[in-house]
């Protein structure tokens, strides 16, 4: 039956989204269960496009990617797919109307493979746009279940929540992203010149986006509000001790969020949420 296919399509994402990334899981737990699926099959189609282009070095890379992205095009009208990722996204994209989000996701996904630094500040919002903004938007799609007049209320806040995210990972993996992927996406600074006072014009502008997202958590639908508040108030947390790590130190090591500290945030927020002092 293919109503077996689908939910074992739906359980895969859900094991992608958990194996790859902790306070993504944590947030989408959070959300109701109504839109729950739907947040993990997104996640874990952009999850699979972005592991083709970043980490599967000695692999045909470019190949992998066009199987996967026809794949995908296959899929849309065939309304099915044996690779279970895709399977669970294209129902995704069918019910929310993501295809216009989807279609720029793969185009700067498809970019990594040939582009390596983004010079100018076009670019790395275009960039910005098409690998965060738009996952953003997705989620939103399903948030307000697709009610097209609380989307457009709601749609610069969470472009704004997306590159905040987006640029934080950037200045965390930067060393990573020099030694291992040879790429650099802050235009203000070249493969290896980042220092105390660029950095503190990188997070200016993070704190532009994340104080504009925040306008809009608080307004989110409560079947979701409380999952990405939680995400929003992590990469905070992440986003202060970058401030007040030296340039040096994030050149020379990943900068972590501990566990411990990951469930005082979730204990905190969670306090905060029921007494609506969001």
């Amino acid at each position: 039956m293919k109503v077996l296919f689908d939910k074992s399509s739906l359980k895969c994402s859900k094991i992608v989204t958990n194996t790859y990334s902790t306070s993504f899981s944590l947030g989408i737990k959070l959300f109701a269960p109504s839109i729950r699926p739907y947040i993990y099959a997104i996640y874990g189609f952009v999850r699979y496009a972005d592991e083709i282009v970043d980490s599967f070095n000695g692999y045909p890379q470019e190949e992998l990617f066009n199987e996967f992205v026809n794949d995908y095009r296959l899929s849309l009208d065939r309304k099915i797919s044996l690779n279970p990722i895709i399977n669970a996204f294209q129902d995704v994209v069918h019910k929310y109307d993501l295809q216009i989000y989807a279609d720029d996701f793969l185009k700067r996904m498809e970019a990594d493979l040939y582009v390596s630094d983004y010079t100018t500040k076009e670019d790395y919002e275009n960039y910005i746009y098409g690998s965060a903004d738009v996952v953003g938007l997705m989620c939103l799609r399903v948030f307000v279940h697709n009610d097209d007049k609380k989307f457009n209320h709601l749609k610069q806040s969470a472009q704004h929540l997306g590159s905040a995210f987006q640029k934080i990972n950037f200045l965390r993996d930067i060393k990573d992203d020099i030694e291992h992927l040879g790429r650099s996406y802050f235009p203000n600074l070249a493969l290896n010149n980042l220092n105390n006072s660029n950095k503190e014009e990188i997070i200016a502008d993070i704190d532009q986006d994340l104080n504009e997202a925040y306008k809009g958590i608080v307004q989110l639908p409560i079947e979701s509000r409380l999952g990405v508040y939680i995400a929003f108030r992590y990469y905070q947390k992440l986003l202060k001790k970058l401030r007040k790590a030296d340039s040096e130190k994030i050149l020379n090591e990943r900068i972590r969020i501990s566990n411990s500290l990951k469930m005082f945030i979730l204990t905190k927020s969670y306090i905060r949420y029921k007494l609506h002092i969001l």
